[in-house]
């Protein structure tokens, strides 16, 4: 029996938090569109320079670019008994794309939770992350600060500032994220399985009121 959640929010609502949390409680593996970006962009595969460019620029990756990446994802083993998707889908093309992927494995996208935070939490969020250069683990300033200054808890290794982690670049992607996103959530609610979850909240309990929406059938 296969389980799809697919996370939605915007730019620092924490949806890869979330997803992390629901991987552990739920033992499905946490697909994070961001980390498939990185991992291309690492190995300069030809679609990982392809979306560092619009990356660096605040930009969202085009569907077509982001579906090839993800399709290879889901086509791996771990995936057998379903997914936590984070970041994926963003637009209504590529809604349809997962639909046909999932189609194919006889399942389909089970439940949406969309992280719901308002504008200003999200700029403030953002313009204070950190970015662990060796695995990309995140940090906060302010939420979640290191240890040790400048270096990553678990790794030992460097953390930096993203270009589109700044507050300028941050505003420009909610509002990218806003325009382009809307549609997606009013189709998800149109098909039912659309949850909204309030993200101004301790992540303990942004996780315990997603759990609380997760069928039955697939707690542990």
């Amino acid at each position: 029996m296969l389980l799809t959640i697919s996370i939605l929010g915007a730019p620092g609502a924490g949806k890869g938090t979330q997803a992390t949390l629901l991987s552990k409680k739920l033992g499905l593996p946490h697909i994070s569109s961001g980390d498939i970006f990185r991992e291309n962009i690492k190995n300069q595969t030809d679609l990982g320079k392809l979306a560092k460019t619009y990356i660096d620029q605040g930009e969202l990756v085009p569907d077509d670019v982001t579906i090839l990446m993800i399709k290879d994802r889901l086509s791996r083993p771990d995936c057998a008994k379903g997914t936590i998707l984070d970041g994926f889908p963003r637009t209504p093309a590529q809604a349809i794309a997962l639909d046909e992927m999932l189609k194919e494995l006889n399942t389909r996208v089970d439940l949406v939770p969309f992280i719901d935070v308002e504008d200003d939490v999200l700029i403030n969020r953002l313009s204070g992350r950190w970015t662990c250069r060796e695995s990309g683990h995140i940090y906060h300033t302010t939420f979640n600060p290191p240890r040790v200054q400048g270096i990553c808890n678990i790794d030992g290794s460097e953390l930096y500032q993203r270009d589109d982690d700044t507050a300028e670049t941050a505003k420009h992607r909610i509002q990218v994220y806003r325009e382009q996103t809307s549609p997606l959530i009013d189709h998800y609610k149109n098909v039912g399985i659309l949850e909204v979850i309030n993200g101004d909240q301790y992540i303990e309990h942004v996780c315990r009121d997603i759990m609380a929406v997760v069928p039955k059938k697939f707690k542990k």
